[in-house]
């Protein structure tokens, strides 16, 4: 076995620490009554409507509109989830009700807001989308993504009449997903200008509120106001959102705010404490069960459960600036203890391995070694069975646009589309745990274990499972 320094165990411990500190309480700095937030804590995570409650709001054309078609519907609802999925708000419920022609939307506030004013959080939610057609695809910013063209646009939404997915059969008898885009008379001149210029030499991007939404090349001079969109799209939900996004900015009619409202917590006002404290008392007892039972690899294993908690906070609260923040559910909750559960479970697989083997007369240093290596890949398949079970969660019920679905489309294309909600909060904490999993207990414990076991007082095998001498 490859000696591992003693340092390495401060080391190690003292980083897995830090993290869970700051995890719990952020790092933040204060001036007067300004906070300014460098790292982000518990604190800051966004509750689910099943923990903190939330907002109930009903959307509908403003003033007295009749004739409002089902598509129109859908692209208000559309493009609610799209900016509720921009604001990483993943736990929410939205209904097209065509009966009263009106979008119904419930969402969760965030923590701390105790003064909460639904109609200042909805304001940004319930604007109307605006539409543009500009020349080119806009020019790309270093975060990769595309910035709008500053030109003025070929066309907006008042010059669209409505969008349409449809499954298009090519001439070489394969069909494929694809939009109908139908432009009203008033917008035909420049729209047949922009494609003959563009016409088989760049494209004509279509932007909703700031953001791209579809980028179609030019391969033909459009010249009746009748255009198709196609190639783009890996299965027929693709082109639905795309066609409701630009259904959403082309209405014919404002958008305004019928009702809001405040819906109180499911599981009470107190359940989110009440849920810590139990947590906190299961952890405590698991961790003493793990040191008083498996001794100096107990003890490894708890500062390495530590670690696996305080990441999977991390990846929920924006800790990470690479990963941002989440909204925490209930479920989301259950798939926080299930990772924390499998990783329990590889300590104890280790720590077994490691008993039977010094058990068996091997000295320290083989104990380790040979322990390590046979529960490795008990451990990992394991763990990678239930990490494709949270993949395939995230991809069915996540945006189709998201990356597991993107990934995913290949299969996901023969099934109906879903929507996010609790199965993806639950999808999502269940991958990040499994992750912090590999990281802290298939790799930080074993790190810390080799180095603690150089320190001569503890080089006991008593210490490691053994009889006591």
């Amino acid at each position: 076995m490859k000696r591992t320094r003693k340092p390495v165990f401060f080391i190690v411990a003292l980083l897995i620490l830090a993290l869970g500190y700051t995890t719990i309480f952020g790092v933040y700095s204060y001036y007067g009554d300004r906070r300014d937030i460098y790292i982000r804590g518990a604190s800051d995570i966004r509750f689910g409507i099943d923990i903190r409650g939330g907002v109930d709001v009903t959307f509908g054309p403003k003033g007295n509109v009749k004739n409002v078609t089902e598509s129109q519907l859908n692209g208000i609802k559309d493009v609610i989830a799209q900016r509720l999925v921009g604001n990483n708000i993943t736990d929410y419920e939205i209904y097209a009700d065509k009966t009263n022609n009106q979008v119904i939307l419930r969402f969760p506030w965030k923590t701390g807001e105790g003064d909460f004013d639904p109609t200042a959080a909805i304001e940004e939610l319930g604007k109307t989308a605006q539409l543009e057609f500009h020349i080119g695809s806009g020019t790309q910013v270093n975060t990769g993504d595309y910035q709008k063209p500053t030109e003025t646009p070929v066309i907006t939404g008042k010059d669209v009449d409505n969008a349409q997915a449809f499954i298009q059969q090519n001439e070489d008898g394969t069909t494929e997903p694809a939009v109908k885009l139908t432009l009203k008379p008033e917008g035909r001149k420049a729209f047949s200008d922009a494609t003959e210029k563009q016409l088989n030499k760049g494209t004509i991007s279509i932007w909703l509120d700031d953001e791209k939404i579809s980028d179609p090349r030019v391969n033909s001079h459009i010249t009746d106001g009748v255009a198709i969109i196609s190639g783009g799209f890996e299965k027929y939900a693709e082109a639905s959102s795309v066609a409701n996004l630009i259904n959403s900015g082309a209405l014919p009619f404002a958008i305004e705010v019928k009702s809001n409202g405040v819906i109180d917590p499911t599981l009470g006002e107190k359940s989110l404490d009440v849920m810590v404290l139990a947590g906190i008392i299961a952890f405590s007892i698991v961790s003493l069960f793990m040191i008083f039972y498996y001794r100096l690899p107990g003890f490894v294993a708890v500062i390495a459960l530590i670690g696996q908690v305080a990441g999977s906070l991390a990846a929920i609260s924006g800790y990470f600036s690479f990963i941002p923040s989440f909204t925490l559910t209930l479920p989301g909750m259950a798939g926080i203890v299930l990772s924390i559960g499998m990783g329990v479970d590889a300590n104890v697989i280790t720590n077994e391995r490691i008993k039977e083997e010094i058990r068996s007369g091997r000295t320290i240093d083989g104990a380790i070694a040979r322990g390590s290596s046979d529960s490795f890949w008990a451990i990992f398949d394991g763990n990678i069975t239930v990490m494709i079970v949270a993949i395939i969660l995230m991809g069915v019920f996540g945006p189709p646009s998201g990356l597991w679905a993107t990934i995913l489309s290949p299969i996901l294309r023969w099934f109906p589309a879903s929507t996010t909600g609790a199965i993806y909060s639950f999808g999502y904490t269940l991958f990040v745990g499994i992750i912090f999993n590999f990281l802290m207990g298939m790799t930080a414990s074993r790190l810390m274990l080799r180095s603690v076991a150089r320190f001569k007082f503890l080089r006991k095998p008593w210490l490691l499972g053994g009889e006591r001498a």
